[in-house]
């Protein structure tokens, strides 16, 4: 059965992502120019002075600065301009740095927000919660002694971030135990990966999937193939669906290693700043085993500029969905009180040509988000591949081959949204939390679950149960495993069961033939260049 795709509710997370984390420079060193003081104001800034002014003397209430600027002036400044241009007050900026370096100081857990409690969704492999003992489903009831009762799960995640070495004490509740369990941590340094783990999927086939573009991202690649070992790599499931994007630098690096030398990989442009293309500056070392890169519609930024570029050059064969076609470069401004400005200064092009960005004009930002035109290219932006294929600029990355992903049902959503995480939690209190490996959900498991729904009161039929069966195993399998096993774990438990991954392996070929395709028409313009090296002895 087809893999689902989760309902558009779930989609805003993402979505956010694309705005805030993807094709950035930076951040810059220099405070922006515009912000310096003494410089000469323009009229314009001198009118919105002194409308400020008005508005903190005479409103009703008292009026905060900080609301006033950070929450209001600027971001609707901001707004008025483009989709990704954004402004980072002191904690967004603070946490865009933590996402870029892919590291923080704390105790290596993911929380959430479940049925108006913190709970513990996932344990970092090898770090300190994890270590410790602390488990999916936990209910994180103090931090250090201080309630959380009355705290949002962002000010929950903040409690548990300190400087490193400094001891932290969380108190939970776990459902199956009567009483409270304590954890007292020592703070370390949380590196959060930015590649899962590259394996097998099948005998000399590999799997890697990159989550976003941080500033390890290149050497994450890097470790994970030689740990592989990539002179025995026979054919690669390169995975870059739901990727909002992050670092251009790092995005070109790993392109530059599946590339040619001196082949182009990207290019931008913009009023202020002349056209700069990005090259291969170490290239793939004769390593052409066949790609077959996998996209989704929230494939953005950095993973369109690979994704794209793999394309034009015939380097891999592209499934999935049409990416969302976020192809604006943003250069970040540090500026005063540790807060720091995402400004849109170019656009990038793939090597063939054609621009990436979807139009956001004459539309909401709603629509633009919820990709209301997802099926929109620019019929006047056609370019050629190298082996002669035509793509389209103007509305993201287009596969070669369309895998669309079915959207939840009913079931499913609830199933998605906590059901199966209730259910785990729920499971583990009366059953050992060790599983065999190669373990799947048997029957036995499946009535549990079943019997589980109908106690907590959801609503399905009889007959949705029968037919989400595949789904629920591999959804259900993963949640399990993340309990029983870590987190990594269950993605490549998730990844080897994945209908789209095994699609992908049977189309190898096609991205083989391309390969093939790209060498012959090389050697085609070669012979037809009549000053091409050894053109003499050829008349």
């Amino acid at each position: 059965m087809p893999q689902k795709r989760r309902i558009p509710i779930f989609a805003p997370l993402a979505i956010l992502a694309c705005a805030l984390a993807g094709g950035f420079y930076g951040p810059k060193s220099e405070v922006a120019a515009a912000a310096s003081e003494g410089d000469d104001l323009s009229p314009e800034v001198g009118s919105f002075t002194r409308a400020f002014a008005l508005v903190e003397q005479n409103f009703a209430d008292p009026v905060s600065a900080d609301k006033a600027i950070y929450k209001g002036a600027i971001p609707g400044m901001l707004r008025t301009l483009d989709p990704h241009s954004n402004f980072f007050d002191p904690r967004d900026y603070q946490l865009f740095r933590e996402d870029q370096k892919g590291q923080y100081y704390g105790v290596g857990m993911q929380v959430g927000p479940r049925s108006g409690k913190t709970v513990v969704m996932a344990p970092f492999p090898g770090a300190p919660a994890y270590k410790a003992g602390l488990r999916p489903g936990d209910e994180i009831i103090k931090v250090n002694g201080k309630a959380t009762d009355n705290l949002t799960t962002t000010e929950v995640a903040d409690l548990l971030k300190g400087p490193r070495g400094t001891e932290v004490t969380v108190v939970v509740s776990r459902e199956g135990t009567p009483q409270p369990l304590s954890f007292t941590m020592i703070r370390d340094e949380i590196s959060r990966k930015s590649v899962q783990d590259a394996f097998w999927v099948k005998p000399g086939i590999a799997y890697v999937k990159v989550l976003q573009f941080a500033e390890t991202t290149s050497k994450e690649l890097d470790d994970n193939m030689k740990r592989l070992g990539e002179n025995n790599i026979k054919g690669l499931i390169f995975d870059l669906r739901d990727n909002p994007g992050g670092l251009l630098n790092e995005g070109v690096a790993v392109a530059d290693r599946f590339l040619q030398k001196n082949q182009v990989i990207v290019s931008h442009r913009g009023r202020a700043s002349a056209e700069k293309p990005y090259v291969a500056r170490n290239g793939n070392h004769g390593r052409d085993y066949p790609i077959v890169v996998l996209v989704s519609r929230l494939s953005a930024s950095a993973a369109e500029i690979v994704s794209g570029a793999m394309q034009d050059h015939d380097r891999a064969w592209v499934l999935g969905e049409k990416t969302f076609g976020k192809g604006l470069v943003q250069t970040v401004y540090p500026l005063s009180e540790n807060t720091g400005l995402a400004l849109t200064t170019a656009h990038f092009y793939t090597p063939s040509g054609r621009l990436i960005q979807r139009d956001y004009t004459n539309k909401s930002f709603y629509d633009y988000y919820y990709h209301r035109d997802e099926s929109a290219q620019n019929s006047n932006d056609v370019k050629m591949t190298d082996s002669g294929r035509t793509v389209y600029g103007g509305g993201g990355i287009t596969p070669d081959e369309k895998y669309e992903t079915p959207v939840l049902d009913h079931l499913e959503t609830v199933l998605y949204r906590d059901g199966l995480f209730n259910f785990t939690r729920n499971y583990f209190a009366t059953h050992s939390s060790t599983l065999p490996q190669g373990w799947m959900p048997n029957e036995m498991v499946l009535n549990d679950l079943h019997d589980f729904l109908l106690r907590t009161g959801a609503q399905f039929t009889e007959a949705a149960f029968t037919v989400d069966h595949d789904w629920i195993v591999r959804n259900l399998g993963r949640e399990m495993y993340t309990t029983a096993f870590n987190v990594d774990v269950a993605d490549q438990f998730y990844a080897q069961t994945d209908p789209e991954v095994a699609r992908a392996v049977d189309a190898l070929p096609k991205a083989t033939a391309l390969l093939e395709s790209a060498k012959k028409m090389v050697v085609q313009r070669m012979h037809s260049q009549p000053d091409a090296p050894g053109a003499a002895a050829r008349r």
